[in-house]
């Protein structure tokens, strides 16, 4: 009896009200407990207000978990369930309970302004989410956000870091990830049409509580500034969420860039996602772009697995340039982010259908990993350290990436324009190596190609806030090239595309001096239309670099 009254009293006086999702995970909660019946409601403030009845609390610590329809969800497909919803994962959270989904509900979700906070274990099981973006409140609140309730601080005393520097002097509370900036320098300053003006010098990495920097992920800029640094602490036990079919009724809107982020945001460091499957529909004429269904930022050690999610439609702006562009609109988007995983995932689309944009797209990440998977798209807009992409097929937009450290791309089958397109509007650099082995390479999707391997494009004109690189070492091994679709002038496959058709010969003066590869290892490379490979059709910009054929 004694316990019992003391779990009353605990949950009676436990009151939670944030001021907003940066300063509480919880988000404008108000948990009481009355004898009424157990319920969630919201007031004119917005706030959460969620009763759970002493018979309840009673049920829950027993079971160990809740479920959306002990908060009121109704899983009829029709009523807007977004409030039961957040409200069983708010008052999990604060127990430490499990949330599971009601076997074959179909849950609502309209145009409320309300994210679920997931800090438990969840089963969203065999149910399903159907999100309606054809009008919203706020397009850029996450449905569901897995957070942490470890805090990020700054750290004192560190004016400067060096690349690969293996300690910075910080006394944690225990491993942690780093976050760096430096708004003095500017990187990643974008050519083309999508032109800006670049963003603020920054890293991500990962220190143990002396300090010690896992060279896994190594610091790769020197900050000869430093304008913030913060630490987050990292979670150390594995949240697990699994199952659920999740439905996105596209938006309407205008196609402008105004992405919308109703998803499921991953903010959380040791998470594991299994058996997701989200899906398209209601896309007509026109409509703004998307941010990722699956949005991961600002951790470490995430896995993804045996997922199914779906590419976007392909719509059309006027880019910063002026001119006509394609947007990018993204089920994956993953941004300052370490160790992320990706293991036997796939997509609905037809991976070679040109209307729907590549599915992933990534920003200040390290140690990316597809793995079996079947994607249109592996993307690394402003940079990689280190990506591994092996027993997969990756679809029309191929392999797009900047970055540095090692990229393996293994025992998979690219059916893009190129093996490994190197982003020319960031400068179509990679410091590190490449290494291609034990590939089938159908160019353009089997349709009439005259292929190069790597392609990019550097005029040397460009100051992108950094130098920019070639791999300095490239080692193709067990290359299968499906060239057998050519056209009639085919002179075979080249190493190189033509990075620059100006730079034909020692008058032409680059500003920004590109460095380029050292060597190019081949080994047993075939051609289905028996035609040798070839340098580049402009040979003059790659005559010194070495080839090496085993």
């Amino acid at each position: 009896m004694m316990r019992n009254l003391l779990l009353l009293f605990f949950v009676f006086t436990s009151v939670f009200v944030s001021q907003g999702e940066t300063k509480d995970p919880l988000g404008n909660v108000v948990i009481t407990s009355d004898k009424g019946k157990t319920q969630v409601q919201s007031n004119e403030k917005g706030e959460l207000l969620i009763n759970v009845s002493p018979k309840d609390i009673l049920k829950f610590k027993e079971n160990k978990l809740v479920k959306y329809s002990d908060f009121g969800a109704k899983g009829d497909g029709k009523s807007d369930d977004i409030d039961a919803i957040a409200g069983a994962h708010a008052y999990a959270n604060e127990h430490s309970l499990k949330v599971k989904a009601d076997d074959g509900a179909s849950y609502y979700i309209g145009k409320k302004d309300r994210t679920a906070y997931i800090q438990t274990d969840t089963d969203f099981g065999t149910a399903t989410f159907i999100i309606d973006d054809t009008d919203v409140d706020n397009l850029k609140a996450a449905v569901f956000t897995v957070s942490s309730n470890l805090k990020p601080f700054k750290l004192e005393g560190i004016t400067s870091l060096k690349r690969n520097q293996k300690k910075i002097k910080a006394s944690l509370p225990g491993t942690s990830l780093i976050t760096v900036s430096n708004s003095n320098v500017k990187h990643y300053i974008r050519y083309g049409s999508n032109q800006d003006n670049g963003s603020a010098q920054s890293d991500i990495f990962i220190v143990d509580k002396n300090g010690k920097v896992d060279m896994d992920a190594p610091i790769i800029w020197d900050f000869d500034e430093i304008t913030e640094i913060m630490a987050l602490p990292i979670d150390e036990e594995t949240l697990n969420i699994t199952g659920g079919h999740f439905i996105t009724i596209a938006n309407k809107e205008e196609s402008k860039y105004n992405y919308y982020s109703r998803n499921l945001l991953v903010n959380r460091s040791n998470v594991i996602i299994d058996g997701l499957e989200h899906k398209v529909t209601g896309e007509g004429e026109h409509g703004a772009p998307y941010g990722g269904f699956l949005s991961i930022r600002n951790c470490s050690y995430v896995t993804v697995k045996n997922t199914i999610l779906t590419g976007h439609k392909t719509y059309k702006t006027i880019g910063s340039a002026g001119n006509p562009v394609s947007m990018g609109t993204y089920d994956i988007l993953v941004g300052n982010a370490l160790n992320i995983s990706f293991i036997n995932c796939s997509q609905t689309n037809d991976i070679d259908d040109r209307e729907y944009w590549g599915i992933m797209g990534s920003n200040y990440c390290k140690n990316l990993l597809f793995d079996n998977c079947t994607f249109s798209r592996f993307d690394a807009h402003k940079g990689v350290a280190n990506a591994t992409i092996r027993n997969s097929t990756l679809g029309h937009m191929g392999i797009n990436a900047i970055g540095s450290g090692t990229l393996i791309v293994e025992n998979s089958t690219l059916r893009g324009r190129s093996i490994i397109n190197l982003r020319s509007d960031y400068g179509s650099t990679w410091q590190g190596e490449l290494i291609i082995r034990n590939c089938v390479f159908i160019p353009n999707g089997g349709n009439t190609s005259s292929p190069a391997l790597i392609s990019g494009s550097y005029s040397g004109q460009h100051d992108f806030g950094y130098t920019s690189y070639m791999p300095e070492k490239i080692t193709i091994e067990n290359l299968k090239i499906d060239d057998s679709n050519h056209p009639e002038d085919y002179e075979g496959p080249a190493i190189f595309t033509n990075f620059n058709s100006k730079n034909t010969d020692a008058t032409y003066q680059e500003k920004y001096p590109y460095v380029l590869s050292k060597k190019v290892i081949l080994k047993d490379v075939t051609t289905k239309s028996g035609k040798e490979l070839r340098l580049s059709e402009n040979p003059f910009m790659f005559n010194e670099i070495k080839v090496i054929t085993k």
